[in-house]
């Protein structure tokens, strides 16, 4: 099912009472004009019009009540899907995870979650409207016929160039709404890249040249803009040549109805307004762009769902070591090879470096191991079951991954480090760290407000270490030691290479991190170049040239 179609079944349960609520104001505007007809009639021949006018005034408070109601159940109806839809493409987000999401830039997702699944939640009241739209012209056709043939076939000659113009202007509306909403989530991605980058663009003093590159899709996005005026201004253009025209061809067939004596002055009134009354382009327009707006906003969230989600197994870990394996692992982005045939063995419960030049891979290899990513060739095993056919919770449970530059989420320090974990746990895992020191002296503890603690580079490396820390079989470390100082690193060093006895694999840059190791791996250009102690391999002119 498309996302349209998914947003118009969610709406499903209060399409019914819009669309009852548009009925009833459909059938109380044909109705006004007959009955305003039969008063203008009763004026004429001096009888009692008090009754005609009374139903009149029914009918105005009729519209008043079914209007006050579709308003509140559309309203209902886009804040609940859009609710719906947002909750939907954020937990899908998070299920494809870091690869998955890699294919859209940060600003342009924040667009579409944000903007667009708002547009595609107008899409079950879209249809119904566009339903509803169409009573108008067909009840209006049926009731000049009633009253007089030949005003229903002057009628009916306006009505086709009015589909004709309506026709035009949907094509052309929805095509320039979807490249609206296109260059909108470029300069958002763009945006976001900036506020991410504020301190480097501040420090390069390129302030006004990104200014200039975030906003140069802007003179774009004025020419869609401009385009969607245009097609607007030419429909309500075209508007307002064919209702009079319908009108006087109406009205001109019933002044000749009326001389003949087949009609009466209020049938010719009332014929006057059904005649505008079905020709209301005015109207029909809102109706196919909010149409267009809701199918281009499905669109653009559609292609989000549409990347498959990380897919997960049935199995647990039997009982071992946390020994790792990775066979025949290839690593592809494109037309680039990132790890090219990995074969290798990481013993349980040892401690392996894995070192390189940039570029060589190492980070990839740390998320293969973690599976932040699947590879395109190969497995990864843990105590011989395939990471892929781990349950979620068995595998995140059993290996964790830290960073580099970790991003802290939660409200508090506490929640940072283990949402859903006792304090006493959460203590443990930030004094194994070295993290529970500075924390203390936080104004409230751990439970600071992330936004009320500003940390240094080493201590949210030392909180990303703490929240990993619970990990029960594999501990990936993606050179998370980096911006710590020396003392502090060599006491987390001694804490991961000394009595821990799960398998812990480490990439780093420092040489006295590999020498700590139980085993070394030193990738060169996506491959395994040797594996052995750093005593060994320090013999190598070229693997001391990695830590240079």
């Amino acid at each position: 099912m498309t996302t349209f179609g998914a947003a118009v079944r969610r709406a499903g349960g209060w399409l019914p009472l819009i669309g009852l609520g548009a009925l009833a104001g459909t059938l109380g505007a044909l109705a006004f004009p007959a009955v305003l007809g039969r008063a203008v009639d009763e004026i004429v021949a001096g009888g009692d019009s008090g009754r005609w006018l009374a139903v009149a005034a029914a009918l105005v408070a009729l519209s008043v009540l079914v209007d006050l109601t579709g308003t509140f159940a559309g309203v209902a109806c886009v804040a609940s899907t859009t609710a719906w839809l947002r909750d939907r493409l954020i937990r899908h987000l998070l299920a494809v995870g870091p690869a998955g999401g890699r294919r859209f830039d940060t600003g342009d997702l924040v667009s579409r979650v944000s903007g667009n699944a708002g547009e595609a939640a107008h899409a079950g009241p879209s249809l119904v409207s566009v339903g509803t739209a169409l009573l108008p012209p067909v009840g209006s056709l049926v009731l000049l016929a009633y009253i007089d043939i030949w005003l229903a076939v002057a009628f009916l000659a306006g009505v086709g160039l009015v589909i004709l113009v309506l026709r035009t202007f949907t094509r052309r509306t929805a095509a320039i709404v979807l490249s609206y909403q296109q260059i909108q989530g470029r300069i958002a991605a763009r945006l976001s890249e900036s506020l991410g980058g504020a301190r480097t663009i501040a420090a390069a003093g390129t302030v006004e040249r990104e200014q200039t590159r975030v906003l140069e899709p802007l003179p774009e996005l004025h020419a869609e803009g401009r385009r969607t005026w245009e097609v607007l201004s030419r429909t309500s253009a075209q508007a307002g040549v064919v209702g009079p025209l319908v009108l006087v061809a109406v009205l001109a067939a019933g002044g000749l109805a009326l001389s003949a004596g087949r009609i009466s002055p209020g049938e010719l009134f009332a014929a006057g307004q059904y005649a505008v009354l079905g020709v209301g382009l005015g109207s029909l327009t809102g109706v196919f762009g909010g149409l267009a707006r809701a199918r281009a906003g499905a669109r653009r969230a559609g292609e989000v769902l549409e990347v498959e989600p990380v897919g997960f197994g049935t199995r647990t870990l039997p009982d071992g070591p946390g020994a790792l394996e990775l066979r025949g692992v290839v690593v592809r982005a494109g037309d680039v090879t990132l790890l090219d045939g990995v074969d290798l063995t990481v013993p349980g419960g040892s401690a392996v470096a894995v070192v390189g030049r940039s570029g060589a891979g190492k980070s990839m290899l740390a998320g293969v191991a973690a599976r932040l990513r699947d590879p395109d060739e190969g497995r990864v095993l843990l105590d011989g079951v395939p990471l892929a056919e781990l349950t979620r919770d068995e595998l995140r449970a059993a290996v964790a991954c830290a960073f580099e530059r970790p991003v802290l989420v939660g409200d508090s320090i506490a929640d940072a480090i283990g949402p859903g974990l006792d304090p006493d746990r959460i203590h443990a895992c930030a004094k194994a760290v070295h993290a529970h020191e500075f924390v203390s002296r936080l104004p409230e503890g751990y439970g600071t407000a992330l936004a009320d603690a500003p940390m240094s580079g080493g201590e949210l490396q030392r909180l990303g270490l703490a929240r990993a820390w619970p990990a029960e079989r594999v501990l990936v470390l993606d050179d998370a030691t980096s911006s710590l100082d020396m003392v502090t690193e060599m006491q987390i060093g001694q804490a991961l290479t000394g009595g821990d006895r799960r398998t812990r694999l480490i990439v780093t840059h420092r040489a006295a991190t590999a020498a700590r190791a139980d085993l070394v791996v030193w990738l060169d250009g996506g491959v395994v170049r040797a594996t052995g102690p750093h005593e060994r391999l320090w013999d190598s002119p070229d693997y001391r040239a990695v830590f240079q």
